[in-house]
């Protein structure tokens, strides 16, 4: 029986490869996905904050955050307090482009799930919040100095 992790990375891996289908018109990119919702539901959010919502290490946001800005998807603004850090916001083309990723991710979800009974995809979803949480309590135990 493969692991845990193993089918989740394959799933991952294949949702990247339906969102480069669904989006190779477009200057996005799978990994522009979790940016793009983040940032349009959060406007304002730092690039730190940014980073511990979607849990990816702080280059690797600084290094989307960059070709997102040179592509007219983001701005990103100083804190008028503290000049290192900086305020993301969605531009009028991110937010254009806002209705087309939701659908993406909607459509694939639904693809996923289609031959679920409603028990079996309820049982499912909460199976995987708990598994999340277990995730995420890692995370964030460690950033807090803990093990």
């Amino acid at each position: 029986m493969p692991t845990l992790m193993r089918q989740i990375n394959t799933i991952s891996r294949c949702a990247g490869a339906y969102r480069a289908d669904k989006l190779s018109d477009s200057e996005i990119t799978p990994c522009h996905h979790s940016f793009i919702l983040a940032i349009s539901h959060h406007p304002g959010i730092t690039q730190e904050m940014l980073s511990k919502h979607i849990y990816i290490n702080k280059s690797n946001v600084t290094r989307t955050l960059s070709y997102l800005e040179e592509h007219g998807y983001v701005t990103r603004t100083p804190n008028p307090e503290d000049k290192r850090q900086l305020f993301v916001y969605p531009t009028e083309k991110m937010e254009a482009i806002l209705p087309k990723i939701k659908a993406i991710a909607k459509s694939w979800n639904e693809y996923l799930t289609e031959e679920l009974s409603p028990e079996e995809l309820s049982l499912f979803s909460d199976v995987l919040e708990k598994i999340t949480l277990k995730a995420k309590s890692y995370v964030n135990s460690k950033e807090e100095g803990q093990k």
